[in-house]
C-alpha cells in the first residue's frame, strides 16, 4: 500500500494539523486518500456511522480527505481513566480496562494485528494512506513496543516527514537528536523535514536550513508559518491556546475537569465572535458568567469527587441558586443528578457518590457502552429544530423514584427522545447526552439567544449553516497555507 507517514520530534509539533492538511491537499489533487493513526491516546472521541469509536482527530482528517470516518482509521484508542489505567477501544469497541504495564506486556501482538489488518483493509479501497505518528519516534525506552510510529512506517515502506515545532525553541537540536536516535533502516525512511509554527522573517532561517540539509542529508521541504487557525485538539493541553475575545458580549465558562472528555463539543461556541469561552480550573473562582458548562468526563465519579474536594460543587450550587445557567453534557449531565452509581467499579473504586442535585435524575454505570449517531428534533429552547449528534457513554440515566414523566418532577425533555436530555422548568439547568449538539447552528444560536435575552441583548440570526460547513472552510484554509509553503514533489514523485 502507498503511504506517507508524519512523525514529530515532540508532542504538539503539529502532526494532526499537517496530516489533516495533507489529506485535503491530496484529495483536491485527485487522490482517494485515507488518514490513519494506529494507536491514539485521547479523550476526544467520535462515533462512526457504523457505531464504532475513534479519535476525533481521525474523524476530522477523514472529513479533510473527503471520506467517511471509520474504525480502520484508528484501530486502537486508549482513553485514560487515571491510576495508570486506560480503557482500550479496539476496532471501535470496548476491549477492556488495562494498566500501562499490562497493556505493553499483554496487548502488543493483539494491537499490531489490529493495525496491520486495518491497513490491509484500507489498501483495498484507497489509493494512499496518510499516517500520523504519536509523540516522538525516538523515545528509546518505548521504541521496542511502539505501535504507532516507525513500526508502521517500516511496514508500509512509507515516505516519512519529520515535523518540528520551532516556536518552542531548540528546533535544530530536536531534529538532529531525533534522527540520531533512529535505527538506520528507520532513518532512511525520513524523506523530508518540515519546520512548523514559524514566526518572523523566512530569510533568517536560510543559513540554518542550509546547515541542516548538509548535516543530515535530508531536504527541508517546507517552513509552515504560525497560524491562528485551530483544528480540533487531541488533548486538554491545547485548551491553553484558546483565543481571547475581549469584545465578546456573552461569557461562558467550561469546567476543566481532571479527565475532561470531548471538549471538541465547544469549538462551535468558540467560533462565535460574540462568545468568550473560558476554561476554568476547579480551584479557580467561578464568578458569574452567563453560563457554566460541565463537560464530558471519562470517569464521572472521580471528577465529581474532584468537584466536591475543590469546593467547586458549592460554587456551582450557589451560582445555580442565584439564577445562573448550567449545562451538563454526557458525564456533566450525569453529575447534575442526585447520585451516580458504579456497582461493578467500572470507572472508579467508589461505587456510589452524590451528584450536584440540580436535576431529579440518577445514573448507573453499566458494562455495555452506548455509542451511536443520533438524529432528533428539539423541544427547547426552540421546538422542531433538527439535531444531529452522537452518544458515547457508559451509563444509564433515569428519573428518580421510578417517575416516568419528567413534567411530574419539574422538568421537560430537551428532545423528542426524552432519554437524551432534560431542562428544568425555569430553563436554568440543562443536561443532555448528545455530543456535537453545538455543531447544529440553529440550535446553538437559539440557546445563545436565550442567554442574550437574559442580558437584554438583541437576538442573533438563527438561519445559519451547521458547524460542519465552517469546519470545511477551516480545512481548506489550512490546506492552502500548508500547500503554499510545502514542496511535496520529492514525496509524491516516488509514490
Amino acid at each position: 500500500m502507498k503511504g506517507i507517514m508524519v512523525v514529530g520530534t515532540t508532542s504538539h509539533a503539529g502532526k494532526s494539523f499537517l496530516t489533516a492538511a495533507l489529506c485535503r491537499i491530496l484529495a483536491r489533487r485527485g487522490w482517494h486518500v485515507a488518514p490513519f493513526k494506529g494507536q491514539n491516546m485521547a479523550l476526544n472521541a467520535y462515533v462512526t456511522p457504523a457505531g464504532g469509536e475513534i479519535g476525533f482527530a481521525q474523524a476530522v482528517q477523514a472529513w479533510a480527505a473527503g471520506t467517511t470516518p471509520r474504525v480502520e482509521m484508528n484501530p486502537i484508542l486508549l482513553k485514560p481513566q487515571g491510576d495508570m489505567t486506560s480503557q482500550v477501544i479496539l476496532k471501535g469497541k470496548v476491549f477492556g480496562k488495562i494498566t500501562a504495564s499490562d497493556y505493553y506486556d499483554q496487548f502488543f501482538e493483539t494491537g499490531w494485528e489490529a493495525i496491520t489488518s486495518c491497513l490491509e483493509r484500507l489498501s483495498l479501497e484507497f489509493d494512499l494512506v496518510v499516517c500520523e505518528g504519536a509523540g516522538s519516534p525516538a523515545e528509546i525506552n518505548l521504541k521496542h513496543r511502539d505501535l504507532t510510529n516507525m513500526r508502521v512506517a517500516k511496514h508500509l515502506g512509507a515516505a516519512t516527514l519529520l515535523v518540528v515545532d520551532i516556536d518552542r525553541g531548540g528546533a535544530f537540536a530536536h531534529i538532529v537528536g531525533t534522527l540520531a536516535l533512529l535505527e538506520p533502516e528507520e532513518r532512511t525512511l525520513i524523506k523530508g523535514i518540515i519546520i512548523n509554527k514559524f514566526r518572523g522573517q523566512r530569510s533568517l532561517l536560510d543559513s540554518g536550513i542550509k546547515w541542516l540539509e548538509e548535516y543530515t542529508g535530508i531536504p527541508v521541504l517546507g517552513v509552515i508559518p504560525w497560524s491562528d487557525v485551530l483544528i480540533p485538539a487531541e488533548d486538554s493541553l491545547d485548551l491553553f491556546e484558546r483565543r481571547i475575545k475581549p469584545n465578546a458580549e456573552i461569557n461562558i465558562s467550561v469546567l476543566r475537569l481532571p479527565r475532561i472528555a470531548n471538549f471538541t463539543d465547544f469549538d462551535p461556541l468558540d467560533s462565535e465572535v460574540s462568545v468568550s469561552l473560558n476554561y476554568v480550573d476547579l480551584h479557580q473562582e467561578l464568578g458569574y458568567p452567563d453560563a457554566v458548562i460541565i463537560p464530558g468526563s471519562k470517569t464521572t465519579i472521580e471528577d465529581l469527587m474532584a468537584i466536591y474536594k475543590s469546593g467547586m460543587a458549592q460554587k456551582l450550587q450557589d451560582y445555580a441558586a442565584a439564577g445562573g445557567v448550567i449545562l451538563g453534557i454526557c458525564g456533566g449531565f450525569q453529575m447534575l443528578g442526585e447520585r451516580v452509581l458504579d456497582p461493578e467499579k467500572l470507572e472508579s473504586e467508589q461505587q456510589e457518590f452524590n451528584g450536584l442535585n440540580l436535576l431529579p435524575i440518577e445514573t448507573v454505570i453499566i458494562p455495555d457502552k452506548i455509542a451511536s449517531q443520533r438524529q432528533v428534533f428539539s423541544n427547547y429552547p426552540q421546538s422542531g429544530l433538527p439535531i444531529s449528534g452522537y452518544e458515547i457513554h457508559q451509563g444509564v440515566t433515569r428519573l428518580v423514584n421510578g417517575v416516568k414523566q419528567p413534567e411530574k418532577l419539574g422538568c421537560q425533555a430537551l428532545f423528542n427522545d426524552e432519554k437524551l436530555g432534560l431542562v428544568n422548568s425555569s430553563h436554568l439547568i440543562w443536561g443532555c447526552y448528545l455530543h456535537g449538539l453545538f455543531d447544529n447552528g440553529a440550535w446553538r444560536r437559539a440557546w445563545l439567544n436565550f442567554l442574550r435575552h437574559r442580558r437584554g441583548l438583541s437576538a442573533l440570526p438563527t438561519g445559519i449553516a451547521n458547524y460542519r460547513e465552517q469546519r470545511e472552510a477551516t480545512l481548506n484554509v489550512i490546506a492552502d497555507l500548508v500547500e503554499s509553503h510545502l514542496d511535496l514533489t520529492p514525496i509524491l514523485s516516488k509514490l
